[in-house]
């Protein structure tokens, strides 16, 4: 999303931007931020329609966790980030806890910096065969259906179509998007998760917007999981370039498996309230 000259697809940037541009006191928007277990967790909450006009995204609740602790290593900073991001997960989940649920991982595997949704869903844990083969031993158990997508390049197949196909057999009552974003400030790289309750639209973070996925195309709320790897290069430098140009961390390959690897045990908390990090090793071992 271009706001103002910059990409992002953070709410709080664009909030940001907004701001900035002189709009002053912007009505139809909350915003808090608050320290949870040493991270830091900004809610901004879209109200109106004119609002939404104003920031460039949808009516609905983002929350951004800031995981630099992960990334610094700290002592029990994966434990706590994936408390923080499963608490946040289950806010925006169907109050029934039994409801069926479909992951869906955006993104291209073989492309490191847009690999987070495919990388994610090799740490979730697929229960819907489970339950419907042995209901009795998984009847606490939330059903759980798990797909990376690919890319059109790849099947050819729009990425709504095989949610849509895929929706019409399992019937579940939420979907989960997991992708890679774009930022417009380079610290914000691999250091920060955005929950949505408003869907997403593939792509649109390096101008190859898809068709939305959202509950208005899908006909299922659909909640957003991502993580800025990306950071348009026009952001960085002055001059604009002829040439679409998009710059990724040094560490990236750590940087994306450290990401993926934290919102999968944080949904599989999410939907599992019973399981701990150390059951979920056990779990994928």
């Amino acid at each position: 999303m271009l706001i103002k000259g910059c990409r992002t697809d953070l709410a709080v940037e664009s909030l940001e931007i907004s701001k900035q541009d002189n709009i002053g006191k912007l009505s139809g928007v909350i915003s808090k931020t608050e320290n949870l277990s040493g991270f830091s967790v900004t809610t901004v909450e879209i109200t109106t329609d004119e609002a939404a006009e104003k920031i460039g995204k949808p009516i609905g609740v983002y929350d951004t966790i800031v995981i630099d602790a992960l990334a610094r290593r700290e002592e029990d900073s994966f434990t706590s980030a994936c408390k923080i991001i499963s608490s946040c997960i289950k806010k925006l989940l169907p109050k029934n806890d039994s409801s069926p649920a479909f992951v869906l991982g955006l993104g291209n595997r073989q492309i490191t910096p847009d690999a987070i949704g495919p990388f994610s869903c090799e740490y979730l844990l697929a229960t819907r065969h489970l339950i419907d083969k042995e209901p009795d031993l998984f009847s606490n158990w939330r059903s759980v259906s798990v797909i990376s997508s690919g890319v059109l390049g790849q099947t050819g197949i729009e990425v709504s179509e095989i949610a849509k196909g895929i929706i019409e057999q399992i019937n579940p009552s939420i979907v989960i998007a997991i992708d890679a974003l774009a930022a417009g400030d380079a610290d914000r790289l691999c250091k920060t998760i955005q929950l949505s309750n408003t869907g997403i639209v593939p792509g649109s973070g390096v101008q190859n917007s898809r068709a939305a996925l959202n509950e208005k195309t899908l006909g299922v709320p659909v909640i957003s999981i991502g993580a800025p790897t990306v950071i348009d290069a026009s952001s960085l430098i002055s001059e604009q370039t002829k040439t679409p140009l998009f710059v990724t961390t040094r560490d990236i390959d750590k940087d994306v498996n450290d990401i993926s690897r934290v919102i999968g045990y944080a949904l599989n908390m999410a939907f599992q309230p019973d399981l701990t990090p150390e059951t979920i090793d056990l779990y994928l071992s």
